[in-house]
Parts: C-alpha cells; structure tokens; sequence
C-alpha cells in the first residue's frame, strides 16, 4: 500500500468500533489507474451511490470522493484505488446508529502483478465448488462481506489458474472469485444476471453497451456449467483486468477469440483495459 486516507486525512488505522470491522457493515469500489487518472471514476461512483441506498448508508459528496481520489491517482501514476465507506464507529449490536458518521478510506496500491501472457494469450480457470448464497438485497453492490469470494479462492493454490467460477445454490454460473462471465453462446453473448448474487460491475456494463453497439445479440440470463463446456468463447472483466479471455476452463481448450477481439475498439475508446 502507497497511500492511505481516512476521512481525507493520512492515517494507517481505523476505530476499532468501526462497524465496517466488525460486520462488514459498508461499501468499497475498486478503480484502475492509468497515467495519472481514475479510470471509469463517474459510474464507479453512481454504483456507490446505489450501494449507499441499497444499505441506507449515508452518501458522502461526490466532489469529495471525487477530489480525493484524483488526488491519489495522480500521486500514483499507475496502480490501483480502493475507495471504501463504512457506517462508522458504534456500540455493540447488529443495530445500525440513527445518525451514522460513515468513515470513508481511500487505499492506493501498486498495479497488480499479473503474467504478462495472461492478458495477451487468456488464463486458465476452473470451477469452485464454494457456492454464492441469493440475496436480492444485496445483489449487484460491492458491500464489504466477501467471505464467500474468500473460501473459493482459498481452493486452489496452483500458480498456473487465473482465477475460479461460481456458481449459485442452484449450480448456475454467476461470475468469477473477482470477476463477470461472458459467453459466446452461438450467436449470443451471454451474461449470468445479478438480480439475486453477484456484482453488477462496471466493466460489465461497458461491454454489454460496446456489444450492442457492434450488432451483437446481449442476454442477460442463467448460465449453467454445461453451456460453458460448449461455449465458443469465455470472457472475464473486472475494473483492474479489463477483459480477459479464458483459453482452458476445467481442461478443455477455447482457441477462439473472435468475439473479444471485435469489442476491443470499443473497451479502448472507452478506458477499458485491452490487449490484443
């Protein structure tokens, strides 16, 4: 870590009756930073909004958030901002205070050590068996409980696997440890929805709009593991890794990158993270 503020101000720690220590009880964006800038700042920010009303947290003014978080970005020139609301300091119980005094952290970190030939030959991944409980009140916000995230990625420890896909109760296909799914089902791009577990990500809506816009057909609907054996393509997106394709899901090779490849003037023109 490079930079850390709490309440816009330099600090390296937080009340210990924070109840974002103590029940996850808050929100966090993740933002990539490219030479100098916060990169998709405005829908990162209106997605916090929303999480804010999601779990009745108190907004802070977006020109602060903004302000501050330009202001490490530029410090970093390149790397990674964490943006993350709590409800504040408060006495034991589940209880939320009636007039909360939300402690707002931004984090500025290093970019992310990733293999080169990950972005521009595709990863591998496999399948968790940790599954992603449904809880549409908590569907498509970043709050702070990743538990679930934490024991899926806590199944594999080879060197050689990106990253592991989640399934529902159901054992439907929601999304990655850290990212959206993408399928190139036929004629479709699929996309598992968020309606019930999932994040609605940022990078995820951009390349849903860049899709239509180039005349692709975009579902939004349940993905089962058996489609993804089948799948011409598999794509993962997030903030940090733009659009990653996946070349070998569970052994099974995915030579096509076709699809991926037709969306990438767009994701560029965009700020998206892409290579070739």
């Amino acid at each position: 870590m490079k930079v850390a503020l709490v309440n816009g101000e330099p600090a390296r720690s937080i009340a210990l009756d924070d109840r974002g220590l103590h029940y996850g009880d808050g929100l966090f964006e993740t933002l990539a930073v490219r030479s100098g800038a916060p990169v998709l700042l405005a829908p990162h920010l209106q997605r916090l909004e929303r999480g804010c009303r999601a779990l009745r947290l108190p907004a802070p003014e977006r020109e602060v958030c903004e302000r501050e978080l330009r202001a490490t970005a530029a410090s970093l020139r390149e790397g990674v901002l964490k943006l993350m609301l709590t409800r504040g300091s408060a006495g034991r119980g589940y209880r939320p205070p009636p007039n909360p005094q939300v402690t707002r952290i931004v984090l500025g970190y290093d970019p992310p050590a990733h293999p080169p030939q990950w972005r521009s030959h595709g990863i591998r991944a496999r399948l968790c068996s940790t599954r992603l409980g449904r809880n549409p009140a908590l569907a498509g916000i970043k709050h702070l409980n990743r538990l679930e995230q934490v024991l899926a990625r806590a199944e594999w420890d080879d060197p050689k696997i990106a990253e592991g896909l989640m399934m529902d109760e159901d054992g439907r296909v929601v999304c990655a440890t850290s990212a959206n799914v993408f399928a190139v089902l036929g004629r479709e791009l699929v996309t598992p929805p968020v309606a019930e577990c999932g994040v609605a990500g940022v990078v995820r809506g951009v390349v849903m709009e860049v899709a239509r816009e180039t005349g692709l057909s975009v579902v939004e609907r349940a993905l089962l593991p058996s489609e993804l054996a089948d799948a011409d393509e598999i794509m993962l997106s997030n903030s940090l890794i733009g659009v990653w394709r996946v070349r070998e899901l569970e052994g099974r090779e995915l030579s096509a990158d076709n699809v991926r490849r037709r969306l990438l003037p767009g994701l560029a023109a965009r700020g998206v993270s892409v290579e070739a």
